[in-house]
């Protein structure tokens, strides 16, 4: 009775503050209460009652003390929902009890505080989630993206590549999503190359030329790094996908087995030739140069690169091109070494465009393993190595 005498007092009281302390113990009862129902219909009354007073610090104390609970009134709650901002986003963000027709209605009302605050919520169904990237606010899309703990399904990921591919912050945020499907990856990467080539600081730092190949190199290496990702999750999509696109080439094939992408090589090929992919696999690892010719026939290359894939093929089993920067820059090396041979230093025309890419990549591969030459010898080298003493003789340098 001392502590319900108490609360009268509080709640009677015309200081905002010690009303807010009612409604917070009011709450509070009410969450805890166990007994019989006439109490509880007593205190639900009460909190009713608080929902009227005319401080937002009574009413946002009430919010409070039910924010979190699962057992709140819903009805409280909605109307809690509904009152002045500090109380209403709170209540969005926090309440369990808030059902997804309820969110959907907020969505409806369009209120943008509302919805940011709606994005952070402990849990957010995909419903909810997609009616919010759908919207067309960049701001929500990445919020919404930046939740991993929500599956989103991969048909609405690629609708918001190509809505968003051109926005760099959305576009981070849809290159963070591990569920992202490889081939609205691979269109963000070209996205990527597109805004990389028109920076002026990047076009006035590099060569237009040097420029050019290298963002071809790049988007060749992410190619195919995105299709052996998908290969080795068992998604057979990709390699349809680049086939339909008519993005599977010469030069994209050697660019997958010269970098040790097996799987997505492998995929490739099963698709182009309508060949079942364990057999793929077979003919591959130890099929004979016929085999790998009738394939690669079958999948429309012409007989002059038929005949490098093969000789390829044939060097990749012997080497770690995976993982060994060194062995890649070997079997590149020979590859036009023996081209040069053949035909006598006079490649055809079927093979310049593929000569053309092994010489790049000769270039490329050469410095990648040089890079690791010099540590490599610094850390075996004896404490002191005599150097000839170069400063006092003068460099003829040739006339400008």
């Amino acid at each position: 009775m001392v502590a319900y005498q108490r609360y009268v007092q509080l709640s009677q009281s015309r200081d905002s503050e010690e009303r807010g302390q009612a409604a917070h113990l009011a709450a509070m009862a009410y969450l805890a209460h166990r007994g019989p129902a006439d109490e509880q219909a007593a205190l639900y009354a009460a909190l009713m009652n608080f929902l009227d007073d005319p401080s937002v610090k009574v009413r946002a104390a009430l919010a409070y003390g039910l924010l979190h609970s699962e057992n709140a009134p819903r009805p409280i709650m909605l109307s809690l929902a509904q009152d002045a901002p500090v109380i209403s986003r709170a209540v969005v963000q926090f309440s369990p009890v808030l059902l997804d027709a309820d969110l959907m209605g907020i969505i409806r009302s369009g209120d943008p505080d509302m919805l940011a605050v709606m994005t952070a919520r402990p849990t957010l169904s995909q419903r909810v989630a997609l009616a919010l990237t759908r919207l067309g606010d960049p701001d929500l899309c990445i919020r919404v993206l930046g939740r991993n703990d929500i599956a989103l399904p991969e048909d609405d990921l690629a609708l918001l590549t190509e809505k968003w591919g051109e926005d760099a912050k959305v576009r981070g945020a849809l290159l963070k999503r591990r569920d992202l499907p490889g081939i609205a990856r691979l269109h963000l990467v070209e996205c990527v190359r597109q805004a990389l080539s028109g920076l002026r600081v990047v076009k006035g730092a590099v060569q237009p030329r040097r420029l050019e190949r290298l963002l071809r190199d790049a988007c060749d290496n992410a190619t195919t790094a995105i299709g052996e990702r998908e290969a080795g999750r068992g998604a057979r999509g990709y390699a349809a996908a680049m086939s339909e696109g008519e993005k599977i080439n010469a030069r994209l094939m050697l660019h997958a087995m010269v970098h040790g992408h097996v799987l997505f090589f492998a995929d490739a090929l099963s698709h182009l030739s309508a060949t079942p992919r364990a057999k793929i696999f077979t003919i591959l690892d130890s099929g004979s140069r016929a085999a790998l010719h009738a394939v690669f026939s079958r999948c429309g290359f012409t007989p002059a690169v038929r005949n490098l894939l093969a000789r390829l093929v044939a060097h990749a089993r012997q080497a770690d091109l995976a993982d060994d920067v060194a062995a890649r820059h070997y079997v590149v090396s020979l590859l036009i070494e023996e081209l040069i041979a053949e035909h006598d230093g006079v490649l055809p025309t079927a093979l310049e465009e593929s000569f053309a890419y092994l010489n790049e990549q000769n270039i490329a591969l050469a410095r990648s393993a040089a890079r690791g030459v010099m540590p490599a010898f610094a850390a075996e080298a004896p404490d002191e190595i005599m150097v000839p003493d170069l400063r006092q003789q003068r460099l003829a340098l040739p006339a400008a």
